[in-house]
C-alpha cells in the first residue's frame, strides 16, 4: 500500500474543508434585502428586546399582547461580503414591496373564484363580490416572526384581511349627512359601500395596521376598487339607483329655484329701501333749512316762502286765485 494514500485523502479532505465552509462561508445581502443569523438553530437575538418594547405593539390588546411576543433579532444590513461559520445559517428576506389580488388564497389559489373576487353578505342579505389589490412588505421590525415563528405568514395575513372585511361589509352604515331628511337613499347598503370606498379603505387600513406585530408583514394599503351586486338584483338596484338620482336632482333644482328668489327679493327689497331713502333725504333736508330760517326771524321764513312761490308761480301756464267776496 502506498503510504502517500493517507496523506492524499488527508490533503484532499482539508482543501474540500477549506472550499466548503471557509471559501464558501462569505456571503453579501442585496439592497432590498434583509438577512437573519442563526448559530446551531437559535437566531442571534438582542439580549432583553422584544416585540412589546416596540412601538408596533401599540395596535395589539393586553391578550394579543401575550399571544404576539417575539425576540428582536440582529438584522443584518445590505452589504457584504459577510462571514459565517459552518455551525451558522443565514436567512435572507425580500423587503420589497409587493401587490397581489385580495382574493388570493396562498394555501388554496382555486378559492374566491380563482383568486379574483372575496365575496361577502351585506348587511341587508345581499351576497355580494368585491376587487381590489392589498400592498405589503416584510417588517424589518419583526423579522423573528416572519421567519421563524409563523410558517406562512401571508397566509395568515390575507385569512385576517378577508374576515375583517367581511365583517365590516356585514355591519356596514353609511354615516348620516349633517341635515338629510331624505331617506330614499336609505338601506341600500351597497350603494353606500359605493359611495363609501374610501371610508372603507380607511378602516381596512386601521383594523390590519397590528399584522406587523402579529405575522411580521406591514400591510401598506388597501385598494377595494370594486362592488358588484348579484346579478339578480342588479337590474332592480340600477332602478333604484336612477329614481334617487332623479329625486336628488329634482330636490337640488327646487333648492336652487328656492335660493333665487330668495335673493331676488332680497335685492327688490335694498332697490325700495334705497328709492324711499332718496325720497325722504330732500324732505330732511328741508326741514333742517326751514328751522335754520325760522331761527332767523320770522321775515326770512316768509321770504323764502315767497321766493318759492314765485318760482312755482313762473313755471306754471295757469294759475287759480281764491278771490274774496
Amino acid at each position: 500500500m502506498d503510504p502517500n494514500i493517507p496523506v492524499g485523502i488527508f490533503l484532499g479532505f482539508v482543501a474540500w474543508f477549506l472550499l466548503r465552509y471557509l471559501a464558501g462561508g462569505f456571503y453579501t445581502v442585496d439592497q432590498n434585502e434583509r438577512a437573519v443569523k442563526t448559530n446551531f438553530g437559535r437566531a442571534d437575538r438582542i439580549p432583553g428586546a422584544t416585540t412589546l418594547t416596540d412601538p408596533i405593539s401599540d395596535a395589539l390588546d393586553a391578550e394579543e399582547k401575550q399571544r404576539y411576543q417575539y425576540p428582536q433579532v440582529r438584522v443584518i444590513l445590505p452589504g457584504g461580503p459577510y462571514f459565517k461559520w459552518p455551525w451558522q445559517q443565514i436567512y435572507k428576506v425580500s423587503v420589497a414591496t409587493q401587490t397581489v389580488n385580495m382574493a388570493f388564497d396562498p394555501d388554496f389559489p382555486a378559492a374566491n373564484q380563482s383568486g379574483t373576487i372575496v365575496e361577502a353578505v351585506t348587511k341587508d342579505q345581499l351576497n355580494t363580490g368585491l376587487t381590489g389589490q392589498i400592498r405589503y412588505h416584510i417588517s424589518e421590525r419583526n423579522l423573528y416572526a416572519n421567519i421563524f415563528a409563523v410558517k406562512r405568514p401571508i397566509a395568515h395575513v390575507m385569512g385576517y384581511f378577508v374576515s375583517v372585511l367581511r365583517e365590516r361589509i356585514a355591519t356596514f352604515e353609511a354615516p348620516a349627512a349633517a341635515g338629510a331628511t331624505d331617506p330614499s337613499g336609505s338601506g341600500i347598503s351597497i350603494n353606500d359601500l359605493r359611495k363609501n370606498l374610501r371610508d372603507l379603505n380607511e378602516h381596512m387600513d386601521h383594523e390590519c395596521s397590528s399584522s406587523d406585530a402579529r405575522y411580521g408583514i406591514v400591510l401598506d394599503a388597501s385598494l377595494i376598487t370594486g362592488i358588484d351586486p348579484p346579478p339578480e338584483v342588479e337590474s332592480a338596484l340600477a332602478a333604484i339607483n336612477t329614481a334617487h338620482n332623479m329625486v336628488s336632482s329634482d330636490v337640488s333644482l327646487a333648492q336652487a329655484t328656492a335660493d333665487q328668489r330668495i335673493e331676488q327679493s332680497k335685492r327688490a327689497a335694498e332697490i325700495e329701501t334705497l328709492k324711499a331713502q332718496a325720497e325722504v333725504q330732500p324732505l330732511i333736508s328741508l326741514a333742517s333749512q326751514l328751522s335754520e330760517l325760522k331761527t332767523t326771524g320770522e321775515g326770512a321764513l316768509r321770504a323764502y316762502v315767497r321766493n318759492v312761490r314765485l318760482g312755482l308761480f313762473g313755471n306754471a301756464q295757469q294759475v287759480v286765485l281764491e278771490s274774496k267776496r
